[in-house]
């Protein structure tokens, strides 16, 4: 039993020299791989290197700033085609905007004269009114005074026309 004994702690010296032989075994296989790995990345970046190399070779920096400027070129034109299929025929940029408001101002107005034409006037009294006596006094007004008035309402109607126009002038 003694000799059973000794030989199982043989044994697993010995496993245990294995499995350490094992394990560096294994990191030497994985530290293998990686410099395997690491030597083709490289290889691959030179193929890529030359590769690249090659293809600029051909190219020149001031032919490509040519070609980009004659693209940009053709699509300007392209654009400006573009534009042209997109006018009107007929109903171009031709027409004055201060004009054709004048004239549908103008269409408006003999519209609106022709609708007052047709408005019938209530019939008016042919008698002549009293005259009022004036109010600060007692007296009938004079005719200057009430040619002064009736100048008066004119002149306060211009007013107010010259008022209405240049709100009419500014809304539009």
């Amino acid at each position: 039993a003694l000799q059973a004994l000794k030989r199982k702690k043989r044994y697993e010296k010995q496993l245990t020299q294995i499995d350490g032989t094992l394990s560096t075994i294994e990191f030497q296989r994985e530290a293998l791989e990686n410099s395997f790995t690491n030597t083709e990345v490289l290889k691959n970046m030179g193929l890529a290197a030359k590769a690249m190399k090659a293809v600029h070779e051909s190219m020149d920096l001031n032919k490509i700033d040519d070609l980009m400027q004659e693209i940009t070129e053709q699509q300007d034109i392209a654009q400006e085609i573009s534009e042209a299929f997109s006018q009107r025929v007929g109903f171009g940029g031709d027409f004055d905007e201060d004009e054709l408001m004048a004239e549908l101002e103008e269409l408006e107005q003999e519209e609106l004269n022709k609708k007052m034409t047709n408005i019938r006037l209530p019939n008016v009294p042919s008698s002549s009114l009293p005259a009022q006596p004036d109010r600060g006094s007692g007296r009938m007004p004079s005719s200057s005074s009430a040619h002064r008035s009736r100048a008066a309402s004119s002149r306060r109607t211009e007013g107010e026309d010259d008022d209405i126009q240049h709100l009419a002038a500014w809304a539009t």
